[in-house]
């Protein structure tokens, strides 16, 4: 099967990062015991500005969980059918064409799940098979082009699309000024990106997804993840992430490739998750990548941030618009909570 497009869509909220930390600055400066602590956390994690869901003077009045959901569902729906629209349109496809959609998310609830929801906005088949997957993080969206693959293995003559809404400002807890708290207000931002993958049995361009696999590391559901209570989601955000990355993703990133005959030195495109400068580095640093391998991830981070599942995503759209030469292989990945990895081998 092929990718055959990739399409992104933002909030119409851009602020830069100096706003953005007189922001934070407003709302816990008299808490903080030093905010130049601030400041640097807001400068380390590199990241220039931000799509936010909403305009800054309207967070304050989300008093409850439930008026955040609201405007996660309000504000995904919209940059979700954007994003889907997009990503079809680059594949000569409307979503008439569209078999099977999967969603992936883990910054809002909604039931019916936002998919059902686009069904009423957009002019898919009543027929669709829709598949809503929640809580995979940073992870879902490699796991949910892994999982899409899969669904095409078994109806190679259909269209399937992954959608990732990742609304990761409304989870922002202001009574929360934890370390990770803190990281968090600094590094994520919000958007949305969606992917079209094409069975082998329908003619395509655009990368082939040659293989998958997943990686579960047991006994490290404390590194990354959410603490969920009448208030909404808390950021659990371990500083174990980049030994993660250390102390696996070679390892992991070699068998899969030795599996397919291939090496590291084989791969042309490495297609990351932008974690956050330190995950990038721990990256680089355990596969001994060159200077610019990662170099469209960095970009990616510097210019909107880390947006959970849907930032691996925006890094494929870019990678596939500098058309890779012919006949040489990228590889997809991201790690989420669990802990776990998930690596995608394309071909292009």
């Amino acid at each position: 099967m092929n990718i055959a497009g990739v399409g992104h869509a933002f909030p119409s909220n851009f602020y830069t990062q100096t706003e953005l930390l007189a922001a934070a600055e407003a709302q816990w400066g008299d808490q903080l015991f030093n905010t130049d602590r601030l400041a640097r956390l807001f400068d380390n994690v590199l990241v220039g500005g931000r799509h936010l869901a909403l305009p800054l003077d309207e967070y304050p009045a989300l008093a409850s969980f439930g008026a955040a959901n609201d405007a996660w569902i309000r504000v995904g729906l919209e940059v979700g059918a954007e994003a889907v629209e997009r990503a079809l349109a680059q594949a000569g496809l409307t979503p008439v064409d569209v078999d099977a959609l999967f969603t992936v998310t883990v910054t809002g609830v909604a039931t019916p799940s936002l998919d059902a929801r686009l069904m009423n906005r957009l002019e898919f088949r009543p027929d669709l098979k829709r598949i809503p997957i929640f809580g995979l993080g940073c992870v879902a969206g490699a796991a949910g082009i892994a999982r899409a693959a899969d669904y095409l293995r078994a109806f190679p003559d259909q269209i399937a699309v992954l959608l990732s809404v990742e609304l990761c400002s409304l989870t922002l807890q202001r009574e929360d000024l934890s370390m990770a708290s803190l990281v968090s207000a600094g590094l994520f931002g919000d958007g949305a990106a969606a992917v079209v993958l094409v069975g082998a049995e329908r003619a395509a361009v655009g990368p082939r997804v040659a293989a998958s696999r997943s990686s579960f590391y047991p006994g490290t559901e404390h590194v990354m993840g959410w603490d969920i209570s009448e208030r909404g989601f808390k950021i659990l955000l371990s500083a174990e992430v980049p030994a993660m990355v250390r102390r696996h993703l070679r390892r992991d990133v070699e068998a899969f490739l030795a599996a397919h005959d291939s090496r590291r030195d084989d791969i042309s495109s490495w297609i990351a998750h932008t974690g956050g400068p330190k995950v990038l580095e721990a990256v680089e640093e355990a596969l001994e990548l060159p200077p610019d391998a990662l170099e469209l991830a960095w970009k990616s981070l510097r210019e909107v941030g880390n947006l959970s599942s849907t930032s691996v995503l925006l890094v494929l759209e870019e990678t596939m618009a500098g058309s890779p030469p012919a006949q040489t292989r990228g590889l997809l990945f991201a790690m989420g909570p669990g802990f776990c990895s998930e690596l995608v081998l394309l071909e292009w």
